[in-house]
């Protein structure tokens, strides 16, 4: 199935987890592969929406706020070069608003 393709890419998600240094989980190191660097987030955001989201989902667990979705691509980013990785979509049950969760490397495409 797709997901919308309004779904909701909050800047925040970048600017304040994914493209900066964590202590565990960090993706910042992974993205920048790709040339995604904090300076220039919105890059990241367009290239989600653009070359992820129209990919199809599948569905994964849900719970008492929404159903879960994965999206599993490969990213082309600014220096030309393709990451895989797993993204994690939510749609809301109240709201029915689509929204990006995280994005982590995909450890099963090469």
């Amino acid at each position: 199935m797709k997901l919308s393709p309004d779904a909701i890419i909050p800047l925040e998600k970048a600017t304040h987890y994914l493209l900066v240094p964590q202590a565990r989980g960090d993706k910042s190191g992974f993205l920048a592969i790709a040339g995604y660097t904090l300076a220039d987030a919105g890059q990241l955001l367009r290239d989600l929406r653009t070359q992820i989201l129209p990919m199809e989902a599948t569905p994964q667990r849900s719970d008492k706020f929404g159903q879960f979705y994965e999206i599993r691509g490969k990213l082309t980013g600014s220096n030309g070069t393709t990451i895989s990785v797993r993204t994690i979509w939510m749609t809301e049950h109240l709201s029915g608003i689509t929204k990006f969760v995280t994005l982590l490397p995909d450890k099963r495409q090469p």
